[in-house]
């Protein structure tokens, strides 16, 4: 198993504030906006006695509710095409061994969310790269670039819309081209979709799950971390129209037993969360991306990309070591006791060598705090490059 490139700095960020240094914690994607009250609520006024299992696969009340939900966003399902899991995670997990074996394939436009690989390689999985550039912005690579790496043991293509680490949301015309060739090659189309809601700049979110003719070759991964700001609840679910994948799937979920109880709770109350919740997180996100873009543009020689969607961006920069310098910054470099935690791109790739110059930012802080990084950043870079 590879480790994260989001946590393994961690013992090193510890270590930092120890020493009295503050961390400016620009490396994982744990949103500080507040949790739908609604939700938490709902926990507090639960009136259990015996905090039972769940059923495996979700109780009938959310999963009717999430059904709903989905319906709202021209997803067409109901609640046996849906089956919850503990957080997206998990849904990864189980979607990946119930639709390969040992030795079997996963095309993935990289760079991508890390635990993609951690999870692959865990089932035995191999993971067939195809790298997207930062020239723009990571759009979809040509289709033929994927249409190379299929095999008689490719079993799917795996995209994440809007895209953790890279923001890319894919247009209708890209998913349109890659329903075409999973029709063409009978595979699966997988598509995580945990950050539907954040879409900026009056764009619209494409979903493999409103797609005709796709029915049986898409499965869509997704949860409530970020969408409501419930990181700790770990709830999240697999869909899809496939029968006899859903089947598989809830082996699997029988075999953990079921999600957590109270999350289950808070997760269903968090589905009545209003419009105008969504409408002032997606507002002060692309606040922030706008800030994060335009003072990460005033360093020299630093490459930024353009994200539409979610709240993470790739920045390159003018080193050559980004794993290094991500490690120094928490280990030998301070402002006024200040430092920054970010996450080494490389990690984010499977092709090796890939990424090497470049770091994800995740932008869920402050505005004030995200300028007070980049200045730090900077300052840094300038010290680094002079040492090394």
């Amino acid at each position: 198993m590879p480790q994260s490139p989001i946590r393994k700095l961690v013992p090193f960020a510890e270590e930092a504030k120890k020493k009295g240094k503050k961390v400016i914690h620009l490396n994982i994607g744990q949103p500080d906006i507040k949790t739908p009250k609604n939700a938490i609520d709902a926990v507090k006024n639960a009136d259990i006695e015996v905090l039972s299992y769940a059923r495996s696969e979700g109780s009938e009340t959310y999963r009717d509710k999430l059904a709903d939900y989905y319906k709202k966003n021209n997803i067409h399902v109901n609640a046996n095409d849906i089956v919850v899991t503990t957080g997206g995670s998990e849904a990864l997990l189980f979607t990946i061994g119930s639709i390969t074996d040992a030795g079997d394939e996963i095309i993935i436009p990289e760079p991508f969310y890390a635990n993609y690989n951690g999870f692959s390689k865990a089932n035995g999985v191999v993971v067939k790269p195809v790298e997207s550039s930062i020239e723009n912005s990571f759009a979809l690579p040509d289709i033929a670039e994927f249409e190379k790496l299929i095999t008689p043991k490719t079993k799917a293509i795996l995209i994440c819309n809007p895209g953790n680490p890279t923001g890319y949301l894919y247009t209708k015309q890209e998913i349109e081209k890659l329903k075409e060739l999973v029709l063409k090659h009978d595979i699966f189309l997988i598509a995580d979709e945990v950050y539907r809601e954040f879409v900026y700049d009056g764009l619209d979110h494409h979903s493999v799950m409103d797609l005709d003719g796709l029915e049986q070759h898409a499965i869509l991964i997704d949860s409530v971390s970020k969408r409501y700001s419930m990181c700790g609840a770990r709830i999240g679910c697999v869909v899809s129209k496939n029968k006899s994948f859903i089947q598989t799937v809830i082996k699997f979920a029988q075999a953990r037993l079921s999600p957590p109880t109270l999350a289950l709770i808070a997760s269903e109350a968090a589905l009545d969360t209003p419009q105008e919740y969504f409408d002032e997180v997606i507002s002060e996100y692309q606040d922030r991306r706008n800030i994060l873009i335009s003072e990460l543009n005033k360093i020299k020689d630093l490459k930024v990309s353009i994200p539409k969607g979610a709240f993470y961006l790739i920045a390159e920069l003018p080193i050559n070591d980004a794993d290094h310098f991500a490690q120094w910054l928490l280990e030998g470099f301070s402002v006024d006791n200040e430092t920054v935690m970010v996450a080494p791109a490389s990690g984010f790739y499977s092709t090796d060598g890939a990424g090497k110059n470049q770091i994800r930012i995740a932008y869920v802080l402050k505005k004030e705090d995200l300028k007070r990084a980049v200045a730090i950043i900077d300052k840094a870079l300038k010290e680094y490059k002079k040492l090394f």
